[in-house]
């Protein structure tokens, strides 16, 4: 019995760790974000006009790096332990999340272009593909015939989402604003915290 507590305390520690580190890169991510709206240098209300782009794309990355953060919350906490492959998967997930800032202000500076808002749309996706990779390899840890396998199921929001962000990509070439109404729809989406991971989690005692 004490052996099995101890086990399950240092793989809460090792989820636990991932998790914090998650955290701090996030807070991050959302403070370089920040910076990229620079105060108006004189007190005309037109200024700030001239900055809505920038402040619109803005806002739709802090919503998916909320999103992010919530869901991931989440599929950490269904997750059994921390293995090797589920921390480097982890990486790659924080990765493309990390360019959320740079993309935000090249979109955002240039006023929903083809091109930035095409190359923003592919970051999404390669973001959506990392998560898809990290609870993978989390719900195959936990078994193929676990609760939380039986839960995820086809994962559908998940595949629907990686088939908008290619559409938005192709679409933003023709009109970039359809594709930033894409973009917009996908984070509502997952606006809501996964209830099949909660009702994992909840079960599991978490």
């Amino acid at each position: 019995m004490a052996s099995g507590a101890a086990t399950l305390y240092y793989r809460r520690v090792e989820k636990n760790r991932i998790e914090a580190f998650s955290d701090g890169v996030i807070a991050i991510i959302i403070t370089i974000m920040v910076l990229n709206l620079t105060v108006p240098a004189t007190a005309d209300i037109s200024e700030l006009k001239s900055r809505l782009p920038i402040f619109l794309t803005y806002a739709l990355s802090y919503l998916y790096v909320g999103v992010y953060w919530n869901n991931h919350h989440h599929l950490l906490k269904a997750a059994r332990r921390a293995t090797g492959a589920v921390m480097w998967a982890n990486l790659h997930l924080l990765f493309w999340l990390s360019l959320f800032p740079f993309m935000t202000g090249w979109m955002g500076e240039n006023h929903f272009a083809a091109a930035p808002t095409a190359i923003y749309g592919f970051v999404l996706l390669m973001a959506a593909i990392a998560y898809f990779i990290l609870q993978s390899l989390i719900v195959a840890d936990r078994g193929h015939d676990s609760k939380l396998a039986r839960e995820l199921g086809n994962d559908w929001k998940g595949k629907l989402s990686i088939a908008l962000y290619a559409s938005g990509i192709g679409i933003a070439f023709w009109q970039a604003w359809i594709s930033s109404v894409i973009y917009t729809l996908v984070a509502l989406l997952w606006l809501i915290p996964d209830k099949r991971l909660e009702r994992v989690i909840h079960e599991s005692g978490e």
